[in-house]
């Protein structure tokens, strides 16, 4: 008998078990997500912007272009456009004052006011008028100083740039504080290396590494501006032509059963606050696609 015939024939080995996942669990559970969320979101925020829009242009374009050219429109829309670059200004630039301060420096309190940045978001609206009232109205001691000078807070424009600036402080402050601490302070400290001043740095360092936050800030607090009621409805005194703003227009459109004027309204200032949201999105996205090297 040969060697190769009491060589036992080597048997072939067995694959390995593999485990077979079902390939539609998984999208499955994604589509369940995704369309419990589009869902909550059209629920909450498609229907009723579609459904505004829909009893805006009932009658026409042209009754909703009327109700816009309306001279009570006209001037509330004025107003609050003023009253919304001002706050947007005032809050951009001590915004990223403020955002500073609390990133670079240190000082007793730094998170006491790093909370109470917030306070706005916590605060109601009408609860905010009602300090301003109780501060610069006309029977405080710094309402009636005011007034024997010559200028008028409450029930006037200044009351209400003052309660739109307070609803709106923390935009610009939440967007550009994570943004300055993920920049850090090593660029800025090779600037101040190379020769550069403080002022030249953060205009050639700090501000476009922040530009984005800074925009996204500056886009909310116009939004929360155009949008702001509660607060100036105390403040304002809503007086016809001087002190009503687009919102408060909106609201005695409602009461006075301006159907019309309310939807057309309240449709452009939604309007407005998407346009420029979706906007910026666009604009940055574009722009970080422009500058991805290539």
């Amino acid at each position: 008998m040969s060697i190769e015939t009491l060589t036992p024939t080597p048997r072939p080995t067995p694959p390995e078990p593999r485990v077979v996942l079902n390939r539609r669990t998984v999208p499955v559970g994604r589509w369940l997500l995704t369309g419990a969320v589009l869902a909550w979101f059209a629920v909450l925020i498609l229907v009723p912007a579609v459904a505004l829009v829909r009893a805006a242009l009932a009658g026409g374009f042209g009754p909703f272009v009327e109700a816009l050219a309306s001279p009570d429109s006209q001037r509330a829309f004025g107003l609050t456009l003023g009253i919304t670059v001002l706050a947007t200004v005032v809050n951009a630039v001590f915004g990223v004052a403020f955002a500073l301060v609390l990133v670079r420096q240190r000082f007793w309190g730094k998170t006491l006011a790093d909370g109470l940045v917030d306070l706005p978001f916590a605060v109601s609206p009408i609860i905010a008028g009602l300090m301003l009232i109780i501060l610069y109205g006309p029977q405080s001691p710094v309402g009636r100083w005011l007034d024997a000078t010559g200028i008028r807070v409450v029930y006037n424009w200044p009351g209400m740039l003052l309660a739109t600036t307070f609803v709106t402080l923390p935009f610009v402050v939440r967007e550009v504080v994570p943004v300055l601490r993920e920049f850090g302070v090593d660029q800025e400290e090779v600037s101040y290396t190379l020769g550069a001043g403080r002022w030249r740095t953060f205009w050639r360092v700090t501000l476009p590494s922040i530009r984005w936050g800074l925009a996204y800030g500056v886009t909310l607090t116009v939004a929360r501006s155009l949008g702001e009621f509660g607060a100036l409805l105390v403040v304002s005194g809503n007086i016809l032509g001087r002190t009503q703003t687009a919102t408060l227009y909106v609201h005695d459109a409602i009461e006075s059963f301006n159907t019309e004027g309310a939807y057309a309204a309240s449709v452009l200032l939604a309007g407005v606050s998407f346009v420029m949201l979706i906007g910026m999105e666009v604009l940055r996205r574009r722009v970080e696609a422009h500058e991805e090297p290539k």
